[in-house]
């Protein structure tokens, strides 16, 4: 990221010196970070943020046939990213740590699955502002 933003300030998707100069930073930077996830370079997706990126990951999420389950804690962009009905949407309490209660999920998942809900499970791994991993 610092060499792109240093060394190069053409648009990528451009066919000039410095768009195809953006793009290789860009490529390459890809391919590393793939590397680094263990993934495919073509599923490595650079974003501006947090926001962005959840509404990237959860906007096929839609439908009625979805049940959403988000932290208690969970940014707003989670739920506006997915579109979900709020009558399918759980909201898993947290503790003051801010750490999800599982115990609820599980029993969450149990009684919504049965209820022929496909679940959905969407929760932050660490939080930004409390530092809760």
């Amino acid at each position: 990221m610092v060499a792109a933003l240093g060394a190069a300030y053409g648009n990528p998707s451009s066919v000039h010196a410095e768009g195809r100069k953006a793009r290789a930073l860009l490529e390459s930077a890809r391919e590393r970070v793939a590397t680094l996830a263990g993934a495919k370079p073509d599923n490595v997706i650079f974003t501006s943020g947090g926001s962005e990126s959840n509404a990237l990951a959860l906007a096929a999420q839609t439908g009625e046939a979805w049940h959403c389950y988000i932290s208690a804690v969970e940014h707003p962009s989670v739920l506006a990213g997915g579109r979900f009905y709020r009558e399918s949407t759980t909201r898993i309490p947290v503790s003051g740590d801010g750490v999800i209660d599982l115990g609820v999920l599980e029993k969450e998942l149990t009684k919504h699955h049965l209820g022929g809900w496909r679940p959905f499970v969407s929760l932050m791994a660490a939080n930004n502002e409390t530092g809760a991993i």
